[in-house]
């Protein structure tokens, strides 16, 4: 069986990669970095590290790779012939993959009426979803007749912590033991890939959300809030009394608001915030505060991990968010330099001031009630810096 798969960065080989591969599939690596795609030509294969005290290594075989760039024809002739396709690009670059898959697609329909299912695996809401409409924009409405018959586009929540890092091998990846793959079902065409490590659903949106939530709205404690005090890393964030309050505050709040919404069980998703928080934790894959926090009109957005969940919390309780509100206001605050978004926040902030700023980014109305909790905790937000 053959996986095409897009994006041969660490989440890629250390995470979809790998499961591929235990599944019996051999991966083909799409990617425009070449040193990579010409040492995964050179080996066919790759060290995984689980990254825990006991730390265990294996190997993933059965792997090649394309340059995007330098041989676009070997990717359009690859998903022709593939038995899935799946991404870890990063949310911004589906778009620009989705047009090289709609000439591969295309192509496709042309040699073979097999299905196909193609599968985004990314940190957002409706990743999957989002690459059809990319990849429909290239198409005819004859072509998108014919492409709704052949292929699916089941949206996906993927949950692994891999650290940025730096490995002597070149194609060595550090990632921790834990992984939560969830795929929805019903968006499946033809028969169902049989891959080890995916759990299949009827309806997505609450575990989508409950990992974006969870998983997702605690990194961006120790990501934001540590930059604003200083620290460099999120193991170090996590240390300080302060921030685990917090990351405890805003899990609850974000997790009453999913319980109440989606009637997850208590206890049991009690039991998850207290296993997401005792990841963080982990020694062995502490990440930089800035590789975290990246991004930040992105996750400042009206669906995202910060935003969606504050007004989740109001609508279901009448409350406010207190704990997700300092996190929004250390989000407002982000600078660094290096980062593009940030620095258009900070321009945005200069601009208009917090208020606007967060109602645009957020695309809150001017009079939403969130809007006035975060700027009474952007006050509060100076005594953390002592």
């Amino acid at each position: 069986m053959l996986a095409v798969h897009f994006g041969a960065g660490n989440i890629g080989r250390g995470f979809i990669g790998a499961l591929l591969y235990q599944a019996n599939y051999h991966t083909t690596f799409v990617d425009v970095n070449e040193q990579i795609i010409n040492e995964i030509n050179h080996r066919q294969e790759y060290p995984v590290v689980l990254a825990a005290e006991n730390s265990e290594t294996f190997t993933v075989k059965n792997v090649s790779g394309i340059n995007s760039i330098t041989d676009p024809d070997k990717v359009m002739e690859a998903i022709t012939k593939a038995d899935i396709v799946t991404t870890a690009v990063g949310p911004n670059v589906l778009a620009i993959i989705s047009e090289l898959i709609a000439k591969g697609l295309r192509k496709r329909a042309k040699t073979t009426h097999q299905k196909l299912n193609l599968i985004a695996c990314e940190n957002m809401v409706g990743g999957s979803e989002l690459l059809k409409e990319k990849i429909y924009s290239h198409l005819s409405q004859e072509e998108q007749i014919t492409f709704n018959e052949l292929y699916g586009f089941p949206n996906a929540a993927v949950d692994r912590i891999v650290p940025n890092q730096k490995n002597e091998d070149l194609l060595e990846v550090s990632v921790e033991p834990y992984y939560e793959w969830v795929v929805e079902e019903p968006a499946i065409k033809g028969e169902k890939p049989e891959i080890d490590g995916i759990t299949y659903v009827s309806e997505l949106a609450p575990y989508i959300e409950r990992k974006l939530f969870t998983v997702n709205t605690g990194h961006a404690v120790p990501a934001y809030l540590g930059h604003y005090m200083g620290y460099a890393t999120i193991n170090e964030a996590t240390k300080d009394t302060h921030i685990q309050e917090i990351i405890e505050g805003a899990l609850t709040e974000s997790g009453e608001a999913l319980i109440q919404t989606y009637q997850f069980d208590r206890d049991q998703h009690e039991e998850y915030i207290h296993k997401i928080i005792e990841r963080f934790k982990n020694p062995y894959i502490s990440d930089e505060v800035t590789r975290v926090a990246r991004g930040p009109i992105r996750k400042l957005g009206p669906r995202d991990r910060l935003i969606r969940p504050a007004t989740m919390y109001m609508d279901v309780t009448g409350k406010e968010p207190k704990y997700l509100a300092k996190v929004i206001a250390a989000a407002l605050e982000y600078k660094y330099e290096q980062d593009e978004e940030a620095v258009k926040l900070q321009q945005l902030v200069s601009e208009n001031g917090y208020e606007k700023a967060i109602q645009t980014v957020a695309e809150l109305n001017s009079n939403h009630p969130l809007i006035q909790t975060v700027v009474n905790e952007l006050e509060a937000l100076k005594s953390l810096r002592g």
